[in-house]
């Protein structure tokens, strides 16, 4: 069970370097595209960036005030018309400019990274981003205020690769306060990608906490997540007399998907309970209670 458990994180892990490695755009022009959608109000914004050997793509939805300076009057026009917009976030900012209309527009842009920025990751005992990942942490929005939550809990200093990994997966200061708050700091950043990515939230930590289990190594959770053993799951063997039942037995019957009734109906006309260790050899047997 470890073995493979280990296997499925390194794939979740390996899925989403490639995720975040994917939106890195080389130095170089920068086009982008805006498409209106009058449906949510949103627009469509997708940039596309040339490098020597390569071109990479990233795209997102934004609000139109977002795109500080973007006029929706010329975007909506039915002729051509100059537009430009300007997106400013802590990694730095695009200068876009080009033609629009018909709710539509295109051109090119200018990335300038943050000096302050890239100072500061500098003093959090990160390396200097090259032009290139300033971008793609720009175009994931990473934010002072995750790297400074990562210093604070302790955690090892991030990479550029970490900090866009963590950015995709929406780990941010809230997320990583909140574990600490119940008691949780995973052991490194590989592990807090793999809570975030198993979506272990306080809240789901806090189901455990109610039913006895409050010490759970982080490795557990992750186990009893990716297996969707929740409070609930819990909550009904003990309604059963089944109490203080351990992580590795917890595994073994949702693996095998003992629930609650199959446990019932197979202690039906015993004068003994069932240990839970001999549910998962009947149910492993096949064995059907009526």
């Amino acid at each position: 069970m470890t073995r493979l458990f280990a296997f499925f994180a390194a794939l979740l892990l390996s899925g989403v370097a490639v995720s975040s490695a994917g939106t890195a755009v080389a130095a170089g022009s920068l086009q982008f595209r805006l498409d209106e959608n009058r449906g949510d109000g949103q627009i469509q914004a997708n940039f596309i960036g040339g490098g020597d050997h390569n071109t990479n793509h990233w795209s997102s939805s934004f609000r139109p005030d977002q795109l500080a300076g973007l006029d929706l009057a010329r975007l909506r026009s039915r002729g051509d018309h100059a537009v430009q917009f300007t997106m400013i976030r802590d990694a730095g900012r695009l200068d876009c400019a080009g033609t629009g209309g018909r709710s539509k527009a295109s051109g090119s842009c200018n990335f300038t990274a943050s000096a302050a920025f890239n100072d500061f990751v500098v003093s959090k005992g990160m390396r200097r981003p090259s032009h290139g990942e300033g971008l793609s942490l720009m175009a994931l929005n990473a934010r002072r205020e995750t790297v400074e939550a990562l210093h604070a809990a302790r955690y090892p200093v991030p990479t550029v690769d970490d900090l866009l990994a963590l950015t995709a997966l929406g780990v941010d200061s809230t997320y990583i306060s909140g574990l600490a708050n119940v008691g949780y700091r995973p052991r490194d950043l590989e592990a807090l990608v793999q809570f975030k990515a198993l979506d272990i939230t306080p809240a789901f930590i806090q189901g455990y906490v109610r039913h006895g289990y409050g010490n759970l190594e982080p490795d557990h959770l992750v186990q009893l997540k990716a297996l969707d053993i929740n409070a609930d799951y819990i909550a009904s063997f003990e309604r059963i007399g089944y109490r203080n039942l351990s992580v590795d037995q917890l595994v073994q019957l949702k693996a095998l998907g003992v629930t609650a009734d199959y446990a019932r109906a197979a202690q039906h006309g015993s004068s003994k309970r069932l240990t839970p260790e001999r549910l998962v050899e009947l149910r492993a047997m096949g064995f059907s209670p009526r």
